[in-house]
Order: structure tokens, then sequence, then C-alpha cells
């Protein structure tokens, strides 16, 4: 499931300033931005990397990116890179009001009522990414950011204006024309692009679906993208909803610990939604 939103209560000023900040950090010299790679980043919360998983990978990604999970104000004000830990950090916080009013009209409409501690432990870590996607030389031979689902609740994502974000269709029955056929989301000045996550399937046992997309590479322009994650605490216990559930008759997904959903997700390369594997329960 994805849609884009426009008045979001997000600046579009903010908008602007964010990728212009994102095209000032990745156009430093590789001296400078080599300081957030693992072991040497200033804090474990943030990393500088490429590609997904290279080690497990056959092929690489022909992305940059930098991580910037959120603790408390004061450690991303000292620790984010200068280019972007301001507008970074305002757009996270405007972004996850955002997500915490999707989640509960998303909660209402299956008749659930989540109280605030519940909320606060689905949506307890959140992190800011900046990807950089360069020009490509032969942009069929390789990809952005392979085929996944985002594993946490939801994602707001921001688009430059030139594009490459596909969705995969996949619907509710197989009567549904276009399933499994890939559509570009367009980009639309001013708008962000909003993502189910793994966590929002898992819990409504399968009435909201995750949205597998993927990245394409252009060889004209390079290309920048923000995305804000919102996951639950490590700790939290990820389970199909009990109202739900019943009304069902059954669970479509295991009972699973946060954190070991997450590492079954960063140990293995992008392979579609199979990271949502280790949580379903397979019929006999």
């Amino acid at each position: 499931m994805e849609l884009r939103v426009l008045n979001h209560g997000v600046p579009v000023e903010l908008l602007e300033s964010l990728k212009d900040s994102a095209h000032s950090f990745f156009s430093l010299p590789p001296e400078k931005k080599a300081i957030y790679l693992t072991g040497l980043s200033p804090s474990p919360l943030i990393k500088y990397g490429t590609s997904f998983v290279p080690e497990k990978e056959k092929a690489l990604e022909w992305k940059d990116y930098i991580s910037m999970v959120y603790s408390n104000d004061e450690d991303a004000l000292q620790y984010w890179p200068n280019q972007c830990k301001e507008v970074a950090l305002e757009y996270l916080k405007l972004a996850s009001k955002l997500v915490k009013d999707l989640v509960e009209i998303l909660m209402d409409n299956l008749g659930v009522k989540l109280d605030e501690s519940k909320i606060e432990g689905l949506l307890g870590m959140r992190m800011v990414n900046m990807n950089y996607y360069p020009a490509c030389p032969n942009p069929e031979l390789t990809v952005g950011v392979g085929r996944h689902s985002d594993m946490g609740a939801i994602t707001v994502l921001l688009q430059d204006g030139i594009g490459g974000l596909y969705v995969k269709v996949e619907g509710d029955n197989d009567d549904d024309t276009n399933k499994g056929e890939w559509l570009e989301i367009p980009p639309i000045h001013g708008a962000l692009v909003i993502n189910i996550g793994d966590t929002l399937q898992i819990l409504s046992n399968g009435k909201y679906k995750s949205a597998e997309h993927r990245v394409r590479t252009t060889n004209t322009q390079s290309r920048v993208s923000v995305p804000v994650f919102t996951l639950p605490n490590p700790t939290e216990v990820i389970v199909p909803l009990p109202e739900v559930v019943k009304k069902d008759g059954l669970a479509r997904y295991r009972q699973v610990i946060f954190q070991d959903y997450m590492k079954n997700f960063f140990g293995n390369a992008h392979a579609g939604k199979k990271s949502l594997d280790f949580a379903t329960i397979k019929s006999a």
C-alpha cells in the first residue's frame, strides 16, 4: 500500500531545503563522508554506506546513503552531519506526527483503539536516511534499490523531481487486472510518498499490505530521496491484533520480537517481500 499526500503539515520550503542539504552532504570529498563509516562514525546511530548489505548481494545497488537514528535532539545536533542536521531533525519530527495520525486512522478503520503506550512502542524507533543515486552510464545493468518492502510501520518519503520510484501492484484477489505490474510513482512537487511497512501488514493480519517497491537508475541526472522510517522498539512484540484475528478466524503471522525480525531483514539481500516469510504461518 503506497500513496502520495499533500497538505501533510511539512512546509514545502523545508522539503526543498532537505533536497539541497542532501546534495550538499553527498558532494563532500570522500574523506569527509568517510568519517561516518561503520567503525569510524562518532555515533553508532549514524552510518554512511553503499548499497544495502554488500556482503550478501550478487550485484551492488547504485546508491550511497547516510542513515541517522534519532535518540534525542541533543545527540542529533551534536553528531548528525552539519550539512543536514537541523533540517533533517525538523523533517523527522513533522513526519513522525503525520505517521502517528495515519496509524490512528488505519487502526480505527480496523475497529481497533490502541493506547498511547502501544503506539509509542510501535513507532518508538525513528530514523531519517538521505539517499544519493549518481547518474549511471548503463542504468539497464543495475538498480538504485532492489525490490523490497520496508520492515517498519510507515515510511514517509520525499522524492526529488527526477523520478525512478516504482511500486508493485498487489491486489486483493486473482481478478485484479494490474496485479504484479510495476507502476512508476511520478514525483509531485510538495507531495510526500507514504509506504505501509511489514509491521502493519503483520498487525493487520494482512488487511494492509506492505508496499513492495524499487528504484531505477538514470543516466541523465543524479537523484536524491529522503525517507523517514518509523519502526517498533527493538523489544516490541509484533503479532496480529486480536480484534482482527477474531474477525478473520485465524492468524496469518506468528508472534515475533521486532529485533529478531530486524536481524533477519538486515541479514539478507533485498528479495521482494521475502522478509515477511520470517513471520508468516505456513498453511498445512
